[in-house]
């Protein structure tokens, strides 16, 4: 599977004119090699040439037997620089290997590091870097069967983690609180790691779409809103709920019921051929019909697969029509600030004669507490 992965990464490489493609550790590392390397004070770095030679890797020599070890038989050429030496003499080293010298690189404009280019700028004299983030995205697009399977794991982990948390839900209890009980029950459950920190607010701290869990208690009258996901062999899920503790307001009842209408509009529209932009426009125009238009103020959902956020996005502007295998969020939310805020967000593959939501909790309004 890796070297067909970095077959694919090769012909689009030479179809988009690029000589060789830098990977920094992260999600493309492991998508193509199936390694894993922490992003450190040691710069590593894979450079993959578009074709006639092996691929290189420049790493600390602590982690030189852990490519042989990898789940993936590549023939690397390794170049190594020990603690306390200059990691340039290797960096120097793969390039005149790969005789990079002038050539057009390919680079992850947001993953690359500056200390990272500095080395890979002086071993290629000359060379140019360009973008290379769309063959990633085009690369990591379409999931596969296995793929998707492990989705499903990461979902049901989160969905079944957050139906624990709430039967501990107390009035009382703080954000932060709450939030430690979800990631017990997260890692308890089989969650091999998180695909971003957890997002739990209530009441008016819920308004803040990316607020982070604090110490106010959780009152009655509040909304409670849940933002998480797991991470299952690198793969993420990605859900959005929003409880009431207790009986809440006319107008936060009115706002929950067209998030939920918008939520459906979405997941309705969602289809192979359709676009980003499409499915955007389906959530907007309910919620701009309920007059609460102007309290959207996000896009209304992302691809997700080995990063929390990646290709294809559901938002205004994007006309890439969907294929079957793409895995989005549809998240769309209203935000009254003093007051509170509902999201309601699921994660949903496109199929090849509709879509599928991978995230199954109930998306009616429920009361805890």
């Amino acid at each position: 599977m890796s070297l067909q992965r970095i077959a694919r990464l090769q012909g689009a490489a030479r179809a988009d004119g690029f000589d060789c493609i830098a990977v920094m550790p992260g999600a493309n590392m492991v998508y193509l090699t199936g390694l894993h390397f922490h992003l450190m004070e040691r710069p590593t770095l894979a450079l993959i040439p578009a074709e006639g030679r092996s691929p290189a890797l420049v790493l600390g020599a602590l982690e030189a037997t852990k490519p042989a070890a990898g789940p993936h038989k590549i023939d690397w050429q390794l170049f190594t620089f020990a603690d306390g030496t200059d990691p340039a003499l290797a960096y120097n080293a793969a390039g005149q290997a790969l005789n990079l010298a002038g050539k057009r690189i390919g680079v992850e404009t947001l993953a690359m590091r500056v200390k990272e280019m500095r080395l890979l700028e002086a071993a290629a004299p000359g060379a140019r870097l360009d973008e290379a983030d769309p063959i990633f995205a085009w690369l990591r697009r379409v999931k596969d069967a296995d793929e998707l399977e492990t989705m499903r794991r990461a979902a049901h982990i989160a969905e079944d983690a957050l139906r624990r948390t709430l039967e501990a839900v107390r009035v009382g209890m703080t954000e932060k609180q709450i939030a430690a009980e979800l990631l017990v029950n997260l890692l308890k459950g089989g969650a091999e790691n998180l695909p971003f920190e957890p997002i739990i607010v209530a009441g008016p701290n819920s308004a803040l779409p990316h607020a982070a869990a604090g110490d106010r208690p959780v009152q009655r009258g509040d909304v409670l809103l849940f933002d998480f996901g797991a991470t299952v062999g690198g793969y993420h899920s990605d859900i959005t709920r929003t409880f009431a503790v207790g009986e809440i307001g006319d107008e936060l009842k009115r706002v929950y019921d067209l998030v939920l209408k918008a939520n459906e509009a979405g997941r309705a529209t969602a289809a192979p051929g359709v676009s980003g932009e499409a499915v955007d426009r389906a959530t907007r125009k309910v919620i701009a019909e309920g007059r609460y238009g102007a309290y959207f103020t996000h896009r209304t959902g992302h691809g997700l697969g080995m990063e929390a956020h990646e290709s294809p996005y559901v938002v205004e502007g994007n006309t890439t029509p969907f294929e079957p295998g793409n895995v989005i969020t549809i998240e769309p939310g209203i935000y009254l600030e003093g007051k509170g805020g509902v999201r309601i967000e699921d994660d949903v593959v496109i199929t090849a004669s509709g879509a599928e939501s991978l995230t199954t909790f109930p998306r009616e309004l429920i009361t805890i507490g």
